[in-house]
């Protein structure tokens, strides 16, 4: 077996953001731009021969290429064991349990996530630790830091190994496994929940639903579990098929893009649970009949609730939201005793508070939640977790939404992204943000006076570590917000999201129509940013 070491010119654009290294598909397709990536992570880690790493990714376009030149490149650098998902496919959560379950030192997973897919589309990469979750903010600039030194990367001279098969071979010292990826990840849910109670619901027809998989990678876990162990009926599981480009779509679960499942949940006989999953199957909406759950609303619930099911019997030890994440399980927190952490965005952001077994529970806006089964946010954990809180209250997701903000009162919430605006238009507007934050404080807009404007920074309470610049908070005195922040998971342009939250204790406010009721608020946030003035665009391109 050849081994070459091959000459390569350094990037200087492979920098990760929040969750790894995206890209259009035609940059990757560079020579020598997967590649140098991938030896940069080699290189961070140091001497990787003898370790065992996960690999896979979503299936969008260049999955598969993608892994056989890792694969390659692993096999040159003496990893000793590399765990493949068959047919190239590993949702992001599996891959987190995978690494867990097998005691791996990482691995990569390839995904954009909930961008589109296709020859013109997007393509990611992204590397998590032994813990299963995402490489610390350290790891990924010292990855960046090496692609632009990088002068070679060694890549093995072998043919395509097949990867839907599963079985293992050796090449040179690297044993190539090709595992199911499914099944683990299966197994570790039915100790999680209650499958003899949701299956008995599901097969009797008392429980109802629809998850559509979105052409994407939850398809094939969905079917396994939801439709082959639970009983749920042949078609409950929709779009099920992984397509390299998600069949045109835009794999993002949401009001706008899951337009065939809001469809369903519209009509008189719809399923008593909808629910849609990502590319990479890390995210989750859901909805009952007529009715939308905000994932800041679902993340309270599931705080409120988590210790019903059999994972979860001992109780939380702490949660934690994302900033920009409604304030609604910070509620829950305090009325059980427990405590809460508000961290910047990101997944990995979350790791040291479950390694230190601080939470159990943790959330972003972004339609992400998890818990500490594993080191990412989860999709279909989520969906299992409402079919069997469902399976246990008998009552439709709405009245189980009422009866919380009955306890705990309802946090109005939505969040307004404005995309693809110019990069130097959307740093304007985050310039101007910040130009009046000294000045902010003590100001008044009608009823809301402000008492905190400030560009959120945290620091780890785990290993001290400071990350800056994470939003513009303006928190009002009645506990309203509202937060500006430039997301880092497009590709092209920038996106600003405005968050915009409300909190109202009386019950007989809570069904009002949330833009209705914020729009007070969202005419502050446009004042403040002056975003469409900005921007040029008239208005949001998406609302949630």
């Amino acid at each position: 077996m050849k081994i070459d070491l091959h000459q390569t010119t350094a990037f200087t654009d492979q920098k990760p953001g929040t969750s790894g290294l995206r890209k259009k598909v035609r940059q990757f397709q560079q020579p020598g731009y997967l590649e140098n990536f991938v030896q940069s992570v080699f290189d961070t880690i140091g001497d990787v021969s003898g370790k065992v790493l996960v690999l896979g990714g979503d299936g969008r376009y260049f999955n598969r290429e993608a892994l056989q030149i890792i694969i390659r490149m692993a096999v040159a650098s003496g990893i000793a064991r590399l765990l493949v998902g068959q047919n190239g496919l590993l949702s992001t959560p599996a891959a987190s349990c995978v690494i867990r379950k097998y005691k791996a030192d990482g691995g990569f997973i390839l995904s954009a996530s909930h961008n589109p897919g296709g020859p013109e589309e997007d393509f990611g990469i992204k590397f998590n630790l032994a813990n299963g979750g995402p490489a610390t903010e350290t790891f990924t600039n010292s990855v960046f830091e090496c692609s632009k030194k990088l002068t070679a990367y060694r890549i093995a001279d072998i043919s395509p190994i097949d990867i839907d098969t599963l079985g293992s071979r050796q090449i040179g010292p690297t044993t190539v496994e090709i595992i199911d990826s499914v099944a683990d990840y299966a197994d570790l849910m039915s100790h999680l929940f209650d499958f003899k109670l949701i299956g008995s619901a599901l097969r009797s027809g008392a429980l109802t639903i629809c998850f559509d998989a979105m052409h994407a990678v939850t398809g094939p876990y969905a079917r396994r579990i939801l439709e082959d162990r639970l009983g749920a009926p042949h078609g409950s599981v929709i779009n099920a098929i992984p397509l390299e480009d998600f069949g045109g779509g835009h794999p993002d679960p949401n009001l706008i893009h899951a337009r065939q499942l809001v469809e369903i949940m519209q009509r008189p006989n719809a399923p008593a649970l909808g629910a849609a999953s990502d590319g990479d199957g890390d995210r989750n909406m859901v909805m009952g009949s007529r009715f939308f759950v905000t994932p800041s609303d679902s993340l309270a619930v599931i705080a409120a609730n988590l210790s019903l099911l059999p994972g979860y019997r001992s109780g939380l030890c702490g949660v934690a939201r994302s900033m920009p994440t409604s304030q609604a399980v910070d509620r829950v927190a305090r009325a059980v005793g427990i405590d809460s952490y508000e961290t910047p965005t990101g997944w990995k952001f979350f790791g040291n508070l479950l390694d230190a077994r601080k939470i159990t529970v943790c959330g972003e806006e972004s339609f992400g939640a998890g818990s500490d089964h594993i080191r990412e946010k989860d999709g279909l954990w989520a969906v299992l977790f409402w079919l069997n809180l469902l399976a246990i209250k008998k009552k439709p997701v709405s009245d189980i939404l009422r009866e919380h903000w009955s306890n705990f009162g309802r946090d109005y919430y939505t969040r307004h992204d404005y995309e693809s605006i110019e990069s130097a238009k959307a740093e304007d507007i985050m310039a101007h943000l910040r130009s009046q934050l000294a000045q902010l404080p003590g100001a008044e807009f009608g009823i809301y006076r402000v008492v905190l404007a400030d560009d959120f920074e945290y620091k780890d309470p785990i290993d001290g570590s400071v990350t800056e610049h994470q939003g513009i908070r303006v928190i009002f005195e009645n506990g309203s917000r509202i937060v500006f922040r430039l997301s880092g998971t497009g590709t092209e342009g920038a996106t600003l999201r405005i968050y915009i939250e409300r909190y109202e204790r009386r019950a007989s406010l809570h069904d009002q129509e949330t833009q209705v009721y914020l729009s007070d608020l969202i005419a502050i946030a446009e004042s403040l940013s002056q975003v469409h003035q900005r921007s040029g665009m008239s208005g949001p391109s998406v609302i949630t």
